[in-house]
Formats: C-alpha cells, sequence, structure tokens
C-alpha cells in the first residue's frame, strides 16, 4: 500500500486542485449542560491588538459520547481588565469571578496552583491544570452578524468535581433566519 492510497485503495494524489472536508453543522452543547471535561492546554495569552492578557483555557469534553473531543475556549480574565468591558467597577467584577473560576479549577485539579506564591508560569499552569476531569456547565452564547446571520458556540459558567453527574438538557430550537434584505421582486421581475 503506498502511502497516497486512501483506505479504499484509491489514490488520493489524483492532481486535483481543490478539495473541501466534510463538515458537520455541529450546534453547541445544550444550554444549561453539564458535561465531563478535563483542561489540554493552560497558557497565558495576550489580545491581538496586545494591550491586555488573559489565562487561555482549552477544555475537551469527554462525556457523554454525542459531545466527545468537543473543544471549548475559555479567557479566564485574572491580570488585566478584559478591553470589552468599559466600566471599570464591572471589570473589577469580571476580574473577581475569574479568580474565583480558577481557584475552583485549581481545587478540582489538586490546588497545586494556589499553593504558588506570585504569578503562575506557563509551566504552572500546564502542570497543575491539565489532564484532570471536572463536570462542566456549558451556556449558549449567540452572536448575529451584519448580514443576519448568527454565530454560536459555548461558554462555562461553572465547575464542580466529576463526582456532581452530568446533565444534558434539550437543545432549544434553532433559530428562524433573518429576513433577507434589499429589493424584493416579484416572480416575473429580472434584477437588471
Amino acid at each position: 500500500m503506498s502511502f497516497w492510497n486512501l483506505s479504499n485503495n484509491e489514490a488520493a494524489n489524483t492532481g486535483d486542485t481543490e478539495y473541501e472536508q466534510e463538515t458537520g453543522n455541529l450546534a453547541p452543547i445544550p444550554d444549561g449542560s453539564s458535561v465531563l471535561a478535563s483542561i489540554d492546554e493552560a497558557k497565558w495569552d495576550m489580545t491581538r491588538n496586545r494591550d491586555a492578557e488573559f489565562i487561555s483555557l482549552r477544555w475537551t469534553v469527554s462525556e457523554p459520547a454525542q459531545f466527545a473531543n468537543r473543544k471549548i475556549f475559555q479567557k479566564l480574565w485574572v491580570t488585566d481588565s478584559d478591553p470589552n468591558v468599559k466600566d471599570e467597577e464591572k471589570a473589577a467584577k469580571k476580574r473577581d469571578k475569574a479568580l474565583r473560576m480558577l481557584a475552583a479549577i485549581d481545587a478540582n485539579c489538586g490546588g497545586k496552583l494556589s499553593k504558588k506564591a506570585g504569578r503562575p508560569t506557563n509551566d504552572d499552569l500546564t502542570l497543575c491544570l491539565t489532564n484532570r476531569l471536572m463536570v462542566i456547565k456549558c451556556m449558549v452564547w449567540e452572536i448575529t452578524g451584519m448580514d443576519g446571520s448568527t454565530n454560536s458556540g459555548n461558554w462555562i459558567a461553572a465547575v464542580a468535581p466529576k463526582s456532581k453527574g452530568i446533565e444534558v438538557r434539550e437543545a432549544k430550537a434553532a433559530p428562524k433566519p433573518a429576513p433577507a434584505r434589499g429589493v424584493r421582486l416579484e416572480d416575473d421581475e429580472v434584477p437588471f
């Protein structure tokens, strides 16, 4: 079998210059569901314009099987304020919530990070927070684009020990598409 042979023994290197991988429509995990997950990447990161720092966590869902291997990304604004929050009081509350979340995650991972003096390094975050199973509560975020399309994903509202158990809620109905904008044409009109 050649390196370029597919599982059905057909050649992958046919000279085609285009290929689009089949994708599924991955709807977010239903709002309010609790799933078993672990962090597989923990590091300090910066905003695109490099003006604010946060802890970036990447979670991988283990159970239930229907969501296994799903990735959920989390930003914890534990040092700098979230640039999207303009009110200083709200930014301070968001930082406090992020520190409480980090402390709860650390406690579920054995509490080693909080025993370190000062700001943790990337190595500290990786060694202390990764590969420990816990229950996370997933909520759904939605953003409507300028073209009327709706994008959605998950954010993490809570963490708990894995003994708490998982619960998958029923998914809400998909949002109705936004009405088309522009000129409405009659059936027999040509748009030019």
